[in-house]
């Protein structure tokens, strides 16, 4: 193992596990790779959860006990993934005190049935924050446009929040925005607002996996030169406009009270496309305040052959705004493609819960 990790978290950003599972927790690996790979967060999500139920026997003796109390399979998999997520937090907890509550922090997602449902989404974060009672937990709720809102009144119950499915600078403007107007309303409603974080996750590769797909259609000269160069601009460009927000007079008068910045936090930064270097989305995008949540094989990736070599992202924004001008030149619509990947992001979700809920259901009638 080299020194990348190390050297990731001294330049300022936050590295956090993208993978949770009762396995990862009963073996002790969560707080092993806390030491050996710099682990200071996880998240999760409905795919990861379904994954982790699917897999072995972990959940099998809670799951018999749910099901001989007749509970619903709603309730079962709130129950089982508070466990998971509980269990994570109070691993985690003195990274949480060390930092000064700004790591140590573990999320948790809405129902994303409920993306498109402000009222429900709201009431569903409550009940989350609630039921896994642990101050270093994040809820995660989509930047849909019915989302910012929720966003916005969950922050000023004084709940820490990790908004998630960002992929065009348009919305991340709004969800900062959003968490601007819901801090405002956290001193107001009278919380310490030193006690609310929050993190906004600018998803990274499905940007490529979009824009290139479409590159190679239109199959120019022009076209294949920009391949894989979307999704990091995108990203680069994201940390200006968190720059230029958390500089502004409204910020400093919050910041004043208390108030941690947002920080950016990259997601899917697994590299799909086998031509790229495996590390690309981690070793590209180094800046300070940051998060960067990895799957298991990114971490260990970086962990054997990555190459941090300062920031990556400062003094980069004239050359990605030209890559953004070259792919619209090149006949890529960025607005479609951006609103598509919101689509089918809140859709991959809910099909993975929905699988989450169907296997669950067999598992509670076979071992009850």
């Amino acid at each position: 193992m080299n020194n990348a990790l190390k050297a990731l978290s001294e330049a300022g950003v936050s590295v956090w596990l993208d993978d949770i599972s009762r396995e990862r927790l009963r073996t002790g690996n969560l707080a092993e790779l806390m030491s050996t790979h710099h682990v200071v967060g996880v998240t999760s999500n409905p795919t990861i959860f379904d994954k982790a139920l699917a897999e072995g026997d972990a959940y099998d003796q809670q799951v018999h006990e749910l099901g001989v109390r007749g509970v619903s399979v709603d309730e079962a998999v709130r129950l089982l993934t508070a466990y998971d997520i509980r269990w994570a937090a109070d691993t985690l907890r003195p990274v949480y005190d060390a930092t000064d509550r700004v790591d140590g922090r573990v999320s948790l997602e809405v129902d994303p049935r409920l993306a498109r449902e402000t009222e429900r989404t709201v009431a569903e974060a409550k009940a989350l924050w609630w039921l896994v009672d642990r101050p270093n937990l994040m809820i995660k709720i989509p930047a849909t446009a019915e989302g910012l809102p929720a966003i916005t009144r969950v922050l000023g119950m004084g709940i820490s929040v990790n908004v998630t499915l960002i992929f065009s600078l348009e919305r991340y403007r709004q969800v900062m925005d959003a968490y601007l107007e819901g801090m405002e309303l956290a001193r107001t409603n009278g919380h310490d607002l030193s006690r609310i974080q929050s993190v906004a996750s600018f998803f990274v590769s499905r940007v490529d996996s979009e824009v290139d797909k479409r590159l190679k259609a239109i199959g120019t000269d022009e076209a294949r030169a920009l391949v894989g160069r979307a999704a990091v601009a995108n990203a680069r460009l994201a940390y200006q406009a968190y720059e230029e927000v958390f500089a502004s007079k409204e910020w400093q008068a919050l910041a004043a009270q208390g108030a941690s910045p947002q920080r950016p936090l990259w997601a899917s930064t697994g590299v799909k496309d086998p031509a790229f270097e495996d590390t690309r989305y981690v070793t590209e995008l180094v800046a300070r305040n940051t998060v960067n949540t990895m799957p298991q094989a990114t971490l260990d990736a970086t962990a054997d052959h990555g190459e941090i070599t300062g920031n990556t992202v400062l003094g980069t924004y004239q050359r990605a705004r030209s890559d953004f001008a070259a792919l619209e030149n090149a006949g890529v619509n960025l607005t479609e493609v951006f609103a598509l990947l919101e689509e089918e992001g809140v859709t991959k979700f809910t099909d993975s819960w929905e699988s989450l809920l169907k296997g669950l259901s067999a598992k509670l009638d076979a071992l009850a």
